[in-house]
Parts: C-alpha cells; sequence; structure tokens
C-alpha cells in the first residue's frame, strides 16, 4: 500500500431497508473526488449483463461516466484510460479465477499504484486483500491461487455476523471460523458488519459507514471499532 493507494472497501452493496449502494453513496462521491469515469466489474456473478446494467445506472445516477469492463475490446487497456474501478460482490471464487484468467490481477496493481482509484463491495473487497481465505463463499471454482490483489495489508471477513447466544444452531461462529483461520495465518482479519465502509487514502485506513468492525489477530483478543476510527498498519 503506497501513498498513492485509494480504496472504498464496502463490507455490502445493499443495506436492509436501502437501494443499492445508497448506504455507501456519500463514501463513494468522497473517494471520487474530480475523478469521473468509472470502469465495472460484473465477474462475480454469472449474468454479467444484468449486473452491469443495474451497477451502471446507478453510478450515472450519481453523475459519475460509468461503463462495464465487458464493453471494452481490450480490458487490461481500458484500466488504462479509467479513473476508478469498481469491483461487485458475488462469489469470491468464481470473480478471482476472472481476474486471474483476463490478466486483470496484475493490470489493477498496476494502475492501484499510480493512483488509479479501487472500489470494492463484498467480494470485490475480498479480492483487495493479499488473499480470499477469509471469504465467506463456497468454491463453486477453483482459482489458481488463493493469492488477491493485495492492495490492502489486512484480510476482511464482509458481512460479519456476531455470535447469537440465543441460537442453538451447533456449528461454528463467524467469530470462530476467523479464530481458526489466525491458528494457521498472522495476517489480521478485519470482519466488517453490514453497512461498514473502509476508506483508504495518504497512507491511513479509516473505518466509516453505519456499523462497526471487529478487528482479529493473532494471540490477541478482538478488537471492537466504531465508526469513524483509524486502523493502525
Amino acid at each position: 500500500m503506497t501513498p498513492l493507494t485509494r480504496l472504498l472497501l464496502i463490507s455490502t452493496s445493499t443495506v436492509y431497508g436501502t437501494g443499492y449502494l445508497d448506504h455507501a453513496e456519500q463514501e463513494i462521491r468522497n473517494t471520487m473526488g474530480a475523478a469521473r469515469r468509472v470502469i465495472f466489474i460484473p465477474y462475480a456473478l454469472a449474468d454479467h449483463a444484468a449486473y452491469a446494467s443495474k451497477a451502471v445506472s446507478r453510478f450515472e445516477n450519481m453523475g459519475f461516466e460509468c461503463r462495464s469492463i465487458d464493453q471494452y475490446p481490450d480490458g487490461v487497456r481500458a484500466l488504462d484510460e479509467t479513473d476508478a474501478v469498481f469491483v461487485g460482490g458475488g462469489n469470491t471464487f468464481r470473480l478471482l479465477k476472472a481476474l486471474h484468467g483476463l490478466g486483470l490481477v496484475e493490470a489493477i496493481r498496476r494502475r492501484v499504484g499510480q493512483g488509479m482509484i479501487y472500489m470494492g463491495a463484498s467480494a470485490g473487497s475480498n479480492v483487495a486483500c493479499p488473499t480470499i481465505r477469509t471469504t465467506n463463499d463456497m468454491p463453486i471454482v477453483e482459482p489458481p491461487t488463493l493469492g488477491a490483489l493485495h492492495l490492502f495489508p489486512y484480510q476482511i471477513n464482509p458481512h460479519y455476523v456476531d455470535p447469537d447466544p440465543d441460537s442453538r444452531h451447533m456449528g461454528e461462529t463467524r467469530e470462530e471460523r476467523l479464530l481458526q483461520y489466525l491458528e494457521e495465518n498472522e495476517t489480521p482479519v478485519i470482519g466488517l458488519r453490514e453497512g461498514a465502509i473502509l476508506c483508504v487514502s495518504d497512507g491511513r485506513i479509516q473505518l466509516r459507514g453505519m456499523s462497526g468492525a471487529r478487528v482479529f489477530r493473532r494471540g490477541n483478543a478482538p478488537q471492537e471499532l466504531a465508526p469513524p476510527a483509524e486502523l493502525m498498519l
């Protein structure tokens, strides 16, 4: 993560009772600033055209120029001509496999290093991390590696749900699964509740949005954060 890195990592694209990206609109506007051009990456869902239509319409309603990467004959070259990219949610394994297969992993890393804005929701936030090992998704396809874009120094667990003390479900809670991850891995994990947003700029990581997060570090009790808050690198 360099001083040029600008990221907006959203736990979910839709919060209950609101429309698509409504809860994140102001943070999107703040992150974009004077930038106008956005490329949407729809590969986390099977129906690229329908997904792109939804996202493009939403960004255009916010006053931005937006096109799906599928509309360009050369996606890698298209990234050189945009101000920002937005990667939609869905299945993280399918998304990462597509990014690798289309040669977009290195292209996105390079452009973010040059100052292109990266925005993602759910799976789009997962792939910004070092790996996708903390996704909630089922591995419906097999990417060549679990290594992801590594734009962000932490792992993210989107849609984080706190343990329900009244639940009769006997399977692992989300907290237990993340603690199991840390038994095998060193990289800390940020559990983003619905409505939580991470904003990265000028070398700083800020928790924003309408709900909080839990930070899991190996050998430490989980740390509770409420927005606005700053995370230390």
